[in-house]
């Protein structure tokens, strides 16, 4: 009965740990994108979540004028917008976590039954022998 427990315990931690994954599939594949612009006088990073997470202008950059800074950051977030985008976009559909889960946890439920129901008929075996041995 340990061995059925030990499986169940494990079943039950790749549920727990697919639906993690399926709660933010996007996080779990993003990185921090960077672009620079105006000779890198200009940086703009995106963060994993998608958001602007910072933007820099050296002191230089600031000499030219704000329709200079301007320009520059706005070339550099869609550029990086489109690093985001190219680097989580996929040629594959996306599986349906959701179904995948359901349909874990069904699996995990049906063998939990027919482990525990094995198990009893190997105790009901071993009692008999052991009655009639």
């Amino acid at each position: 009965m340990a061995e059925a427990d030990e499986n169940a315990r494990r079943l039950a931690e790749a549920r727990a740990a697919l639906a993690q994954v399926s709660a933010a599939p996007e996080q779990a594949q993003a990185e921090p994108v960077t672009v620079e612009a105006a000779k890198g006088r200009i940086r703009v990073t995106l963060g994993v979540d998608g958001r602007v997470a910072e933007i820099f202008a050296d002191p230089k950059a600031v000499k030219e004028g704000t329709d200079y800074i301007a320009e520059h950051v706005l070339a550099a977030l869609n550029e990086a917008l489109d690093k985001r985008a190219a680097m989580t976009a996929s040629q594959d559909a996306a599986p349906d976590l959701a179904a995948l889960t359901e349909s874990l946890a069904a699996v995990q439920d049906a063998g939990v039954r027919r482990l525990q129901a094995f198990t009893a008929s190997i105790g009901q075996v071993m009692t008999k022998l052991n009655r009639d041995g």
